[in-house]
């Protein structure tokens, strides 16, 4: 039996202010828990209501009933698994060659889905503005499909840290050159902006460089969807 206590705090993880307070964030789903618990990020608790069903050595799972589960859990239909691990500290390092810089971007769906792209074209960096949405959201950490644990992300003011850097900044405009036909270096920055206002004017002094990504259907979609633009401009990176 779980303490009442102790499901009042888990519960309260589903809240930005609650995860800062305590550096714990929620992680649901057997995949997801079990790759969290097979990276290097320190655990907290697991909890299951099957702990069997969780292919984990020496690690301690507590059994609950489906009732707690439901009172810890975020979900609607909670799938039997919760972890609760420690939110790593930022080291400031950075190690890959690209790092993409993520200014505004709001929606949790989209943050998770960049994650996971970048765990996939080898892009271990996302620089956050304070603004973007939290990376330990429910939701974010659910869309990312455990890429979280492969993937270094820092929140800091992202004028300070285009500022201080000496690599190429690419922005993403709608006016900018076409990245089909631009060469792109070994190594760089690149800026994606908010899912509706795009790059901020202060972040858009910084760039040294501006893309776009051409447009082929006539007047059609005002504009891609920050993921799916992520999408394309990393490939290009990769090409």
């Amino acid at each position: 039996m779980v303490v009442k206590s102790e499901l009042k705090l888990i519960k309260s993880l589903q809240q930005k202010k609650c995860r800062n307070e305590h550096g714990l964030f929620v992680v649901e789903g057997k995949k997801t828990v079990e790759e969290v618990v097979n990276s290097n990020m320190k655990q907290y608790k697991l909890f299951a209501v099957d702990p069997d069903g969780l292919e984990v050595e020496g690690t301690q799972v507590i059994k609950i009933t489906s009732r707690e589960l439901s009172q810890m859990s975020g979900l609607k239909n909670p799938n039997g698994y919760l972890g609760v691990f420690y939110i790593p500290k930022q080291t400031g390092n950075i190690t890959s060659d690209w790092v993409l810089a993520l200014d505004g971007v709001q929606d949790p769906g989209n943050l998770g889905t960049i994650i996971r792209l970048c765990d996939w074209f080898g892009i271990s960096d996302i620089i956050c503005s304070t603004d973007t949405v939290d990376c330990y959201n429910p939701k974010v950490l659910q869309a990312t499909m455990g890429s979280i644990t492969r993937v270094s992300i820092q929140y800091m003011p992202l004028d300070a840290f285009l500022g201080s850097t000496q690599l190429p900044i690419y922005g993403t405009f709608m006016d900018g050159d076409n990245v089909n036909t631009t060469k792109l270096p070994e190594k760089g920055i690149m800026v994606m902006g908010n899912e509706g206002k795009g790059v901020s004017n202060a972040i858009a002094e910084l760039c040294t460089d501006r893309l776009t990504i051409p447009q082929f259907g006539g007047e059609t979609a005002e504009s891609l969807n920050v993921a799916s633009a992520t999408a394309i401009l990393l490939h290009e990176i990769r090409k």
